[in-house]
């Protein structure tokens, strides 16, 4: 996944003479992919990296929904918008810490975009998801202050 602004180019700020601010949306919006893991020694570090952790699972997410709305998967139906087979076609393997936004970034996608009710939201998030953490030193767990 890459970040892009959504507007690349500010000609008003151009025009004025603002060069650094014409082009800020572009930059900030391509630091979030540009370089992964920045170093959370300081705030704006850790504010990156949560950025970043959850533009990519968001972004995950919402393909993982697309391509399993849109794949027959044994149906006849063009676009399925039944999610209860969604756990028995769709295994999202969570490693280490990083992607643990996913629980409640699916369950956000489920209720607010799908319209689930909150039990079976929580009952396919869990039957969908499972974790593993390879890492038991201490500066692979991530800590929040």
């Amino acid at each position: 996944w890459s970040a892009k602004a959504a507007q690349k180019f500010n000609f008003q700020f151009f025009n004025d003479g603002d060069y650094l601010n014409a082009v800020s949306d572009q930059s900030l919006a391509e630091n979030v992919t540009r370089v992964l893991y920045p170093n959370d020694n300081y705030k704006q570090g850790k504010e990156l990296r949560l950025k970043q952790e959850y533009f990519l699972v968001a972004a995950t997410l919402s393909d993982i929904i697309r391509r399993y709305k849109h794949s027959k998967f044994g149906s006849a139906l063009t676009t399925r918008d039944d999610f209860s087979t969604f756990p028995d076609k769709v295994a999202i393997q969570l490693n280490d810490t990083h992607p643990a936004l996913t629980i409640a970034e699916l369950m956000r996608l489920l209720l607010d975009m799908e319209g689930l009710p909150w039990d079976k939201a929580f009952d396919i998030t869990k039957r969908a998801c499972a974790y593993t953490n390879h890492t038991l030193m201490p500066e692979a767990v991530e800590r929040w202050s």
